[in-house]
Formats: C-alpha cells, structure tokens, sequence
C-alpha cells in the first residue's frame, strides 16, 4: 500500500517502529489510519487516537519525536490551509465569539478542573526553575513571581484580564493586600472563584466578573496582568488588546503578559486543537506581540520559561489519570473524552519538550520610570 510504506518511511526517520517493542513506538490497531492521517493532517491523526486506531505506551515520547521530525509539516494537506484561510477571513477573536472558548472548554466542568490542577486551580504552567517540588510549589511560585514583577503593594488596584477561577486575584489580595478585579469569559469559572474567595476570606477584596476585556471601562488600574489569556485573542485583536490594557492602565503602571507563544507569526492554530480544545486560538509571536505593543509600551523585560510547561503538563496529566475513576462515575466523561484530554496533554508537553513552543512573560510599562527595572525570575 502506497500510503502506508510513505508514512512507515516517515516513521522510520523519526525513530518509530510501526508495532515495535519500544515505550514511543506506535501499535497500530487500524490499517486505514493511513489513509486518514494522509488525508486529515493532524486532526485525522488526534481523531484516530481518540477512536482508539492506535496507541503508544509512552504517548508523549512518541508525539515528541514526530514533532521534532517535522512530520507535521510534511502531511500538510488542503483542507489544513483551508482551515487556515478562514482565520484570515473570519475574525476568531470578535466580541461575537468571545465566550466561545468558556463554553467549550472552560466550562466542561469544575469537577475536572479540580482534580487535576493544584488546589488553587491555577491552569497556567508552574513555576519550577526556583526549586519547586510539587505542581502546588510550583503554582504558588509563579503567582508570588507574577506579583513581585508587578511591585504590587498594599492598596493597588490590580486588573487580571482573563484570570480563571481567580488564583492571581485571591492570592495577590491575601499575600499583597490589592483590591483585584478578575475578569473571565466562563461561567463555571465565575461561581467556583467567587466561592474560592469567599472560603479564603477576601470576597471584599476580589470582584469577579463574567465579562469580556473589550467591556472593561472602570480604569485607571495601578496594575494590570493577563495571564494565559492572550492565546484566545486572535491576531487581528492584537492590537486592540493591547490599547485596552494601555487606557486601562495608569501612567506609572505596570502591564504583566503571560502567554505561550510561537517560534514563527501563524494566523491560526493546529485543526485538532481549535477542533477540540481551544476554538478561535493562536500563539502569538514575538514579532506580532511587538508590533500589537509599539508605540504604546516600554518592553520593561521579557522572560522564557517554556520548558516548565512540560513539566507541569506532566503533573496535570497524572493528576488527570488518578483521578479518572472518579470523573467516569460522575457520567460527563466516558472512554473518548479520555483519549481527547490524554492526546492534549502530551502533544502540549511534547511541543514544549522540542521547544516548538514558548511560555513567555512580559513586562510593560508606559515608560514614565526612570532608569527602568530590575529584574526579577
């Protein structure tokens, strides 16, 4: 089969054995997987996994050495640059889709988010160059990172841009002692951070809203973060984006932007994740964050700590599995769903492992501070 000696010929470059012995080899339990991946991209392949067509004891390993073999790009078929041509034409990122991402993906349950996160519910990546020894280590460390950027002070009005269930907010009035406003796009986020609040003795402190950041009209903040939201912006609200934080802002503020970013300018994301998981996103670039932020800002610093991601990906996926049993009996998620989740954890810390994605931090100011700032990681 002509299909099928093309993609074991792939397969053999990257170092996998179609129905070999090692932890990254690929069993195949479907011979038509290769028509589907030849003619799908990736979204065939995901969907293939998910219906069960093949399977990998060390799935991340075997994700990671097809990325870094650029399988990928060699499968690369029309209806992937059809995909892509949309985003060109369609503005994903419209206040008309905003609350699209909350539904589909935020809102698939509290009870799945509970379990495989750290107790504050943190769905960024952690922390873990400081010495961290638990995902929860590693979430607190980032978020008291995330503040001592940002200089925060007793009294600060502080602004989080798409915040989740609050784990910036309610950390940075407890430990800092801010009045905090988090904004999300999800409602299961807003009740579970409002409650969040409330049990941790800041509700005075920490408004939570279900809105959209372009609705956002009660500045001047002294600071302003956004913190693994600006995936979901678009790139044609690049720029809006960030004339909303710049009015938002104060003069002397301070603007923390906290975002996967790509090593290339895309405008569209791979089809099995903006089928499956996150709809109407996109990794920024550095060019594309720099053009969005010129004449606006003072790029103040600019941190990478991308290879955490795949660690705390790591941890989320055995949090994920542990509690599995217990998630099948709620009745929401069955065999499937497992499969979906298991294939979006691993590719993402695949991506990360072979550095074909960033995490990035962004500090920005207006430039009204003299002789700028030290650095802090």
């Amino acid at each position: 089969m002509k299909e099928r000696d093309m993609v074991h010929g792939w397969l053999k470059e990257a170092d996998i054995e179609p129905n070999g012995s090692r932890p990254w080899d690929i069993q195949i339990h479907n011979e038509k997987l290769y028509q589907r991946v030849l003619a799908q991209g990736s979204l065939g392949f995901g969907e293939a996994y998910m219906d069960g067509w093949w399977d990998a004891e060390k799935l991340d390993e075997l994700l990671s050495k097809l990325l870094s073999s650029g399988i990928d790009k060699k499968v690369m078929n029309w209806r992937t640059a059809l995909y892509a041509a949309k985003a060109v034409v369609v503005n994903l990122g419209s206040r008309g889709r905003a609350f699209d991402i909350g539904e589909h993906h935020y809102d698939t349950g509290n009870e799945l988010y509970k379990r495989m996160l750290d107790p504050r519910m943190t769905y960024t990546c952690g922390y873990w160059n400081g010495g961290a020894q638990t995902l929860e280590e590693a979430q607190e460390a980032k978020l008291d990172l995330i503040c001592k950027k940002l200089r925060l002070e007793p009294g600060m009005r502080l602004l989080d841009i798409g915040g989740g269930w609050g784990s910036l907010t309610i950390f940075a009035a407890e430990r800092y002692g801010v009045e905090a406003v988090n904004v999300t796009v999800s409602k299961e986020q807003l009740a579970l951070g409002q409650q969040k609040a409330e049990e941790r003795g800041v509700a005075d402190k920490v408004e939570m809203r279900y809105q959209d950041y372009r609705a956002v009209d009660d500045g001047p903040y002294d600071r302003i973060a956004s913190v693994g939201m600006f995936e979901h912006v678009g790139y044609k609200n690049y720029r809006d984006f960030m004339e909303v934080a710049y009015r938002l802002l104060k003069e002397e503020g301070l603007f923390l932007l906290h975002t996967i970013g790509g090593n290339k300018s895309v405008k569209t994301t791979d089809r099995w994740i903006g089928t499956y998981i996150f709809p109407n996103s996109m990794l920024p670039s550095v060019a594309q964050i720099g053009a969005a932020m010129e004449h606006l800002f003072v790029m103040e610093d600019w941190h990478n700590f991308g290879p955490n991601y795949d660690t705390t990906l790591m941890e989320w996926y055995k949090n994920f599995h542990a509690a599995w049993p217990e998630l099948e009996k709620t009745g929401k998620y069955d065999e499937r769903f497992m499969r979906m989740w298991d294939f979006y954890l691993m590719s993402s810390a695949a991506s990360f492992r072979v550095r074909n994605i960033q995490l990035w931090q962004v500090l920005l100011s207006k430039g009204r501070i003299p002789g700028g700032l030290t650095r802090i990681s």
